[in-house]
């Protein structure tokens, strides 16, 4: 399902949501981030920004190689891009498998084609690895998951070597503040929260 966005979106919400985003960089020196890319951005922001640890998030493009990527290149299905999160976390009080436990329940990690009723190329889940450290600590969740029992279908998540990160037009981030009729409409719609309390026993 593709979002129709409304062009009044723009203006005044739009300086104020870029400067919010700005406004929460902070100097932590020993900060790490992750990238993840599970469906729709939008959907999977919420979580991430909740979980105590989590500075920030950004949704946004990555996988591919095309500069300054925007939402109609990557939505036309022509480039490797996916929706993506990179979160910017403390280590010391939550962990990259720790924010793996919380990606697994925003997905579902058996479907290949895309998540939920976004089908495409750029709305296929994986996540991106920067170093020999984060990739087996990936592939360990992974396989932790598979034998859990939770699912009947092998786990169809790819593991990727990280690319640039390129954040997302300003009417995106943090759309389920901006907008949260739709965004709520949409993530039932979807049929991502049905499948979420049925896994988890997750509320919305």
């Amino acid at each position: 399902m593709k979002r129709v966005i409304s062009a009044l979106f723009g203006g005044v919400i739009l300086f104020f949501v870029v400067d919010l985003v700005r406004g929460e960089d902070s100097i932590q020196p020993n900060t790490k981030t992750a990238v993840l890319a599970g469906g729709c951005f939008w959907c999977i922001q919420p979580a991430f920004d909740k979980a105590p640890g989590v500075i920030k998030t950004l949704v946004g493009y990555c996988g591919g190689t095309e500069p300054n990527p925007t939402y109609e290149l990557v939505g036309s299905e022509k480039t490797k891009y996916r929706e993506s999160i990179e979160i910017t976390y403390d280590p010391t009080k939550i962990s990259f498998d720790q924010l793996l436990d919380i990606y697994w329940k925003e997905i579902n990690p058996t479907q290949k084609d895309g998540q939920f009723t976004d089908i495409g190329p750029s709305y296929r889940a994986a996540i991106f690895v920067s170093n020999d450290e984060e990739k087996k600590i990936a592939e360990a969740s992974k396989e932790k998951l598979s034998k859990s029992g939770k699912f009947d279908k092998p786990i169809a998540t790819e593991i990727l070597p990280t690319m640039k990160f390129w954040p997302a037009e300003a009417y995106h981030q943090k759309y389920y503040q901006q907008n949260p009729a739709h965004f709520e409409a949409f993530e039932h719609g979807s049929g991502r929260t049905s499948f979420q309390k049925e896994k988890w026993g997750k509320s919305p």
